[in-house]
């Protein structure tokens, strides 16, 4: 039963604990001393902010700034995409130097231009460079490292009195433009931006500061991260489904950290499906594993994931292949967590993860008991464990059976 709630709540407290042992284990794993001098700090800011759900809707929010960082280091601090070769010790030391200076605001101060740290954060989000950025706190920012199932690791943070930018911001012009356009739904801004080839971290930045849509307000940033990569999922979604099916049964499998894929392309209207397997000894799931699933059809998802955050970032990759190829298909994804998974890194893993595992060539097969069987190879847990909440897998066997049957 423990084991259960600990994969289902990651880190938010569903225990009543008032703090998760689990993360407080990773915390101090790391002896963070990063350059700080006194109550200042100064580096290229990637850029990067964060803006917490604490207290909602009085929040903290802030820049995040890796002291003495140099532009041409900076930017690899917010871009996971970049990350694919390192160890999880090296993300957690590289991310450990990012300091939060962080100010209270109310999330509907983004409605008006009255605090100027908030303006300046807004500034900093523009830039798709690294920004020098000084800090000055109140005292020393706390020494800590903060883990969490969603957002990526940060190092020490403190309440800042003021902060500059020593340099103007490169905006993109699309970026400037929908910024300022305050008719624009947030949806539509962010599906005009991935279109422009907007980096979803930098749209992310821009809705959580509250940059994007007619109502604006500030946006916790684990809240922003699943709802960009949800909004992006629907705006994918509603493209495809004019578009043929796929001809063949094609598999892709790769491994991203410690978190296997297995991605099956069937032959049939847009569905997507998740299966999530957590092994024995992974970051959550203690001594016994657990299996969730989750899925949705061609009308889309109703209501939020049991799966959380990973199943959006899971889907967007997904949706960003079929785009790619301009058909639909129904889509099978297996995510097996394994013992290497060994600290919480944030969604980014999944979505990287599985665009990683699109990139491999596929295997293609004539038959789904091919295709399944393949995979199961490649995963740890035995098929029976696992096959029976694959609604996917079955619906698809009854169809082909009617297709025999009806000569179709």
């Amino acid at each position: 039963m423990k084991d259960t709630l600990c994969i289902k709540c990651k880190g938010k407290g569903l225990c009543g604990r008032p703090r998760c042992p689990i993360l407080e284990k990773f915390k101090s794993l790391q002896s963070i001393s990063p350059a700080i001098s006194g109550d200042s700090v100064f580096g290229a800011s990637p850029p990067a902010l964060f803006v917490g759900s604490y207290g909602y809707p009085r929040v903290s929010a802030g820049p995040l700034i890796p002291p003495m960082a140099k532009e041409n280091e900076a930017l690899i601090f917010e871009d996971p995409s970049a990350w694919g070769n390192m160890q999880i010790e090296d993300i957690i030391s590289m991310r450990s130097r990012m300091v939060r200076a962080n100010t209270s605001l109310h999330v509907k101060d983004a409605r008006s231009k009255e605090n100027p740290l908030l303006v300046k954060a807004q500034e900093l989000a523009l830039s798709r460079k690294p920004v020098d950025t000084e800090a000055w706190f109140f005292k020393a920012p706390k020494q800590e490292l903060k883990f969490d199932a969603v957002l990526t690791p940060m190092g020490p943070s403190g309440l800042v009195k003021n902060f500059e930018l020593a340099e103007n911001p490169d905006v993109p012009k699309k970026v400037d433009y929908l910024v300022y356009d305050t008719d624009a739904l947030a949806k539509d801004a962010i599906t005009e931006l991935l279109k422009s080839d907007v980096s979803t971290e930098h749209i992310t930045r821009l809705f959580s500061i509250g940059l994007l849509g007619k109502e604006r307000k500030v946006v916790p940033t684990r809240w922003s991260i699943t709802a960009v990569d949800d909004m992006a999922g629907k705006e994918l979604s509603d493209r495809i489904v004019d578009f043929p099916w796929v001809s063949d049964i094609k598999l892709f499998s790769g491994t991203h950290f410690g978190n296997h894929f297995e991605v099956l392309i069937l032959p049939r209207a847009y569905s997507f499906e998740l299966i999530e397997i957590w092994l024995p000894k992974t970051v959550w799931s203690g001594e016994s594993s657990w299996i969730g699933e989750d899925s949705e059809g061609i009308n889309g998802k109703k209501g939020y994931s049991p799966l959380a955050g990973g199943y959006y970032a899971a889907r967007l990759p997904v949706l960003e292949y079929l785009i790619g190829i301009k058909r639909q298909a129904s889509v099978f994804v297996l995510r097996e967590i394994t013992p290497d998974y060994w600290a919480p890194l944030g969604v980014w893993v999944v979505r990287e993860g599985m665009r990683k595992a699109l990139l491999n060539p596929p295997e293609t097969f004539e038959s789904l008991e091919a295709a399944v069987s393949d995979l199961s190879g490649r995963v740890s847990t035995p098929k029976i464990e696992w096959i029976q909440q694959a609604k996917m897998l079955s619906e698809f066997r009854f169809q082909k059976t009617l297709d025999s049957f009806f000569n179709l």
